[in-house]
């Protein structure tokens, strides 16, 4: 056996016994973080009033509000489709 086998081999015998020493002595408790209500509340919150402000089809500005078709070209001035466009 070589001294670097050797190295190895004590080193993973010392890690087996540090990790069964903390395993047995520490006691096991599955809770959740208190963060996770706050943050759940907060998404949560967040989405319905985003999409209370994406579903309100009011005018930017003024009452002016005008919704039209506008042609749209690529790059090489080629026509690729159409696009609704409010101003």
């Amino acid at each position: 056996m070589s001294t670097r086998t050797k190295i190895a081999a004590v080193a993973f015998a010392a890690l087996a016994v540090a990790g069964s020493i903390v395993s047995t002595t520490s006691s096991a408790e599955a809770k959740q973080p208190a963060w996770v209500w706050g943050m759940g509340a907060g998404l949560a919150t967040a989405a319905v009033v985003g999409s209370a402000m994406a579903a309100s089809n009011d005018p930017y500005y003024y009452g002016y509000h005008r919704c039209g078709w506008v042609a749209q070209y690529n790059a090489f001035g080629q026509y690729v489709g159409r696009v609704r466009t409010c101003y």
